[in-house]
């Protein structure tokens, strides 16, 4: 294909003569089959190969070469050296489950390219040797004669050398809205793949008509396997959690490491026994691990999936869930996502007068408006006469099933029956009374369709028109008036109300009628090439979906920019782009950018073309795919929703591709990691509402989760300096941390969305995890921790409690604090009392379940033994309780202090300080 060798024919710039020199085609015989088996040999069969890539062992191993990985290993491994079989048991089993989550998401390419193949169709009518034959599609080759009717899917990329009405549904590879009617005639050498009308590419429909083709590339090199090429070259993007939580692990690694060692040799320096000073080292190492952390991330994302299915987003890979959160740009596509997907006539000129017709869709109800006031059709015989003309010039037909009313046939057609059966008008009825007797059909050379009714015993003829303007224009000599009064023809002025429509976006086709003689049987060209009556205009566009508008303004609010990237026209798009208020300032039509302006343009002019440009028009895959780089080049996180083969490189190079499930294709689906379930843009910024509350929960959780490992590491260093025994235990920091991320920890993933969660900005990509007021909390609540756990310990030996006994109120400190702590974190600005104290259920059953746990470690003998633990009496629970009481309103304070002096949320704020 152009651009992929430079020493092939752009064939679409070629005659159908020159293009069968090029490759000895035969347009009456086709290849002989020796030569057929010849080139299959040379050029291989015509399919797409998926490539092997690693094993599936090599994969699987590759999952466990993650920092993360590395430290939860680190503590399976401790613990098992201590002989604490659940917890090693526990902590290994959630390795192995993001491993194979991971194995199985990593397998998504994979899948995707095998989805592209099976787009090849199986079979293709060939002339072989002078004989048509239907063969497998996977024996085509270059220079082969291929033989197209409505309902092929086409086999390979084809120079169109004949044809009757050929029409073909490109919207999988172009995302051209409407089928394209093709022609013959040579195109210049820069034509935009939409534009090439001469040519027919692999994996498109034949929708009408018949067609004559010459083979020019199969397999690889055809416009879908350069797509294949370009899926290979993509690397699957690291979300911006995945990220953080990567530079947050080689964070935790290596001070767990710093730490362990420093404690080991301070232990040694003191004259400290080498087993007793290994095991302190083991404690704060154990200590310092996030054991709870991969499962509250793989949780709280699992319910955020939960979640967006029910607002109709299905997600395919986890990770996804966080990313829609951090999103800073939406690219779009228009047809269908944005819009209804069907054609609706919008404007109606008919006896010198504008009418707006109401509704979408092909739904048979809405109104018809001059100038904002309700008119009844049937009382402005013009425009009754133009609705009429546009039924009955007709070949489709409106159905209504469960699911709506659908069209089968043209959607253009399919507008012009809605519109009238708004006005009243009843098909059934008119066809009976003006039965057809013969018809033109469309075609791309004559760009009008013409029939003939009977009107009646005695009667003329009655003719109807419809087509392009210039057309039906050059066929009228006289106008119609508001009451079908004849009167001049005013061609001025139909051009310029024609060119004021299309300024609107809309499609404009104009109408007509005319008469025969009454014995007249059939219709020919001749006989409708002048002498007709003008009828009007009709104007209608795939309108805006109401929600999407909706959305687009919410995602604005959220400081979300939206960019439509389509196949489609510049006008089209620019007026539905203004529709939905993607303009600069939500009102003024938006600059656009076309394919054309986006090839001559270098990386860098393109990355700052793409940021101040909403609207980018007959664009092609390899520019969806450079535009998704250039806005990833200047830091933004990307979402692109897409549902055809095009569609899939930009897909998986975002940081979250969104397929459509209803309109899009299996390789769309294939690449994208999440699927909507309706197609529609308003349910893309519903996952964006629930990917921000999905991130503020994991934030909390980490915010809630890391003063524990910080103070239990505090408090075993605190210890080896003051060369006193150590109050808490590695087994019991194993029991701290477990226990409490499961029954406490996890319940913040339940957490529901805090008000105003759509009226800020996106968390910039580059802030990281630990902010510096993350950092000050962490120090805060860890501080806490040790003062409040190494003090009552001492207390407790000083008081005559035995070391089980005092070792087991720290224990207690550690998960009473975590409790009381845990209401803070619900929110990490506002107070806990401004919340509701039933908005989170779960969090109550989780506190029950900690409490009773508790109280087992502390009483139950076969805890004791197991844990070290002893029973406590009132008082030392008393004192427990008080510590973690004032370590809650020590940080409510801090809340309020933080929002007297505007510091911003916990997390949130815009220091780029921290890790």
């Amino acid at each position: 294909m152009p651009g992929t060798d430079p020493q092939e024919p752009v064939w679409h710039a070629l005659s159908g003569p020159e293009a069968l020199d090029s490759l000895g085609g035969e347009p009456r015989r086709g290849l002989e089959p020796q030569e057929a088996r010849r080139r299959l040999d040379q050029h291989g069969p015509n399919q797409l190969e998926t490539p092997t890539g690693p094993g599936a062992l090599r994969r699987l191993l590759g999952q466990f070469n993650q920092p993360l990985v590395y430290i939860l290993l680190a503590s399976g491994a401790v613990t098992a050296f201590l002989r604490e079989w659940v917890d090693a048991g526990v902590i290994l089993g959630v390795v192995l489950v993001n491993a194979v989550v991971g194995y199985v998401q990593e397998a998504k390419a994979l899948q995707a390219l095998a989805a592209l193949s099976r787009t090849m169709v199986a079979e293709a009518l060939v002339l072989r040797g002078g004989q048509q034959a239907r063969l497998d599609a996977r024996e085509l080759v270059p220079g082969d004669m291929v033989l197209l009717q409505a309902g092929d899917k086409v086999p390979a990329d084809l120079r169109l050398l004949g044809g009757r009405e050929l029409r073909v549904d490109e919207s999988a590879l172009t995302g051209e809205s409407l089928p394209v009617e093709k022609d013959l005639n040579p195109l210049p050498p820069a034509t935009a793949l939409a534009e090439r009308r001469n040519m027919a590419y692999a994996s498109t429909l034949v929708t009408h008509g018949q067609g004559r083709g010459l083979v020019v590339a199969t397999g690889a090199r055809s416009e879908v396997g350069r797509i294949s090429r370009l899926m290979t070259e993509v690397e699957t993007l690291q979300t911006p959690l995945t990220r953080k939580i990567a530079r947050f692990s080689h964070l935790v690694l290596w001070a767990i490491l710093a730490l362990a060692a420093t404690a080991f040799a301070v232990g040694l320096g003191r004259g400290q026994p080498l087993v007793e000073t290994f095991m302190a080292a083991v404690a704060l190492a154990v200590g310092a691990i996030p054991e709870g952390l991969p499962a509250a991330v793989t949780i709280t994302l699992a319910i955020g999936v939960s979640r967006m299915a029910r607002r109709r987003a299905v997600v395919r890979r986890l990770p996804a869930v966080e990313t829609l959160g951090s999103t800073t740009v939406i690219c779009t596509d228009k047809t269908g996502t944005l819009t209804e997907n069907r054609m609706t006539v919008q404007e109606v000129w008919a006896g010198g007068s504008f009418y707006a017709v109401t509704g979408t869709g092909y739904e048979p109800s809405g109104e018809f408006l001059e100038d904002g006031v309700r008119v009844e059709p049937r009382q402005r015989p013009a425009l009754w006469g133009a609705l009429l003309a546009g039924a009955l010039c007709n070949d489709s037909e409106l159905s209504e099933y469960e699911q709506g009313w659908r069209v089968q046939g043209d959607p253009t057609e399919g507008a012009l029956l809605a519109a009238a059966a708004k006005a009243g008008f009843v098909l059934s009825r008119g066809q009976n009374r003006l039965p057809r007797l013969d018809a033109i059909p469309f075609a791309s050379e004559s760009q009008f369709m013409a029939t003939m009714h009977d009107a009646g015993p005695g009667q003329p003829r009655l003719v109807y028109l419809k087509g392009a303007v210039e057309t039906v224009l050059a066929r009228c000599s006289r106008s119609l008036g508001d009451q079908c009064q004849p009167g001049p023809l005013r061609a001025g002025e139909v051009l310029a109300r024609a060119e004021e429509m299309a300024g609107r976006g809309l499609r404009v086709l104009a109408l007509a009628q005319g008469h025969l003689a009454p014995d007249d049987a059939s219709l020919e060209h001749e006989e409708v090439a002048a002498d007709h009556d003008f009828l009007g205009l009709v104007g209608m566009l795939d309108p805006p979906r109401p929600e999407a508008v909706a959305a687009v303004a919410a995602c604005r609010r959220a400081g979300i920019r939206v960019k439509m990237i389509t196949g489609d026209h510049a006008l089209t798009a620019q007026a539905i782009a203004q529709r939905i208020g993607l303009g600069e300032d939500g009102a003024q039509p938006p600059t656009v950018l076309g394919g054309q302006r986006i090839s001559a343009l270098g990386d860098e002019e393109l990355a700052r073309a793409a940021q101040a440009t909403s609207v980018f028009a007959r664009v092609s895959p390899e520019q969806k795919l450079r535009l998704v780089r250039a806005l990833q080049a200047r830091g933004e996180i990307v979402a692109m929703t897409g549902d055809g083969v095009n569609d899939a490189p930009a897909l998986r190079q975002a940081d979250i591709g969104v397929a459509m499930g209803l309109a899009g294709t299996e390789v769309a689906k294939q690449a994208a990691d999440m699927v909507l379930a309706d197609d529609n843009f308003a349910s893309i910024a519903a996952a964006v509402e629930e990917g921000r509350g999905v991130f503020d929960n994991l934030v909390k959780f980490i915010v809630w989760t890391l003063p524990t490992n910080l103070g239990e590491g505090l408090v075993i260093l605190a210890a080896i300096l003051a060369g006193v025994a150590l109050p808490i235990l590695p087994v019991q920091i194993l029991w701290i941390n477990m226990t409490t991320a499961v029954a406490l920890g996890l319940m913040l993933a339940f957490e529901p969305k805090e008000p105003g969660i759509m009226d800020r900005p996106p968390r910039p990509p580059a802030r990281p995890i630990l902010t510096r007021q993350v950092l000050e909390r962490l120090l805060l609540v860890g501080a806490l921790l040790l003062a409040g756990a190494f003090g009552l310990h001492e207390w407790e030996l000083a008081l005559g409690a035995s070391q089980a006994q005092a070792r087991t109120v720290a224990v207690n400190v550690f998960v009473l604090v975590e409790l009381f702590y845990l209401f803070n974190c619900r929110s990490l600005t506002r107070s806990v009392l401004a919340l509701g104290l039933v908005s989170n259920p779960p969090l109550f059953a989780g506190v029950g379940l900690m409490l009773g746990l508790q109280l087992l470690f502390t009483y139950w003998p076969a805890m004791n033994g197991m844990f070290h633990s002893a029973p406590v009496g009132p008082s030392s629970w008393l004192r427990a309780l008080g510590v973690a009481v004032l370590a809650f309103l020590v940080v409510e304070g801090e809340k309020r202090w933080r929002q007297a002096r505007g510091g911003g949320e916990v997390g949130g704020d815009r220091s780029s300080q921290g890790m």
